[in-house]
């Protein structure tokens, strides 16, 4: 039986022609290994995409997600993450400030464009991160704040 029949429940290994097909959106869901996980706004799926994304990022190079963990050192950068002078910076420093940018970069990707131009300091990935992500706990919990409200007010109503 072809994966076609058996999904559509037209195939001939015992089927009675009660079967229907189950429609599934897998849109959101999907992610290509190759691209970086983008989240999509939705407060419910952020935990989701912080497993896919670093997952992501560990699977380029774990050296990636410690420098988004603990920083970029002594690297001296301006507010946008643009090192004030790489002529001065030692080997093992611009290879930090150019792993530094392949996560940060990847990161702004991930996240919306509007959310990124909100954070008021956008230096270091490891900030950039840190603000999103009490952002997004923010919005998480004024969405449970509206929602307690509301079945206060709908009981308060009767």
């Amino acid at each position: 039986m072809s994966a076609e029949s058996f999904v559509s429940g037209s195939g001939s290994a015992g089927s009675s022609g009660n079967h229907h097909a189950v429609s599934y959106d897998y849109s959101e869901k999907k992610t290509d290994s190759g691209k970086v996980p983008k989240f999509n706004g939705d407060l419910e799926e952020f935990s989701w995409w912080k497993t896919n994304f670093y997952s992501y990022i560990l699977g380029l190079d774990e050296e990636l997600w410690d420098i988004l963990e603990d920083g970029v050192g002594d690297l001296v950068l301006d507010e946008e993450g643009a090192a004030v002078d790489r002529k001065i910076n030692t080997p093992s420093q611009k290879k930090m400030y150019k792993k530094h940018h392949k996560i940060k970069g990847s990161l702004v990707s991930a996240i919306p464009r509007a959310e990124y131009m909100k954070m008021s300091d956008k230096s270091t990935a490891k900030l950039c991160l840190h603000l999103y992500v009490l952002t997004m706990k923010e919005a998480r919990k004024s969405e449970k704040l509206k929602h307690r409200c509301l079945f206060i007010s709908m009981s308060c109503s009767k």
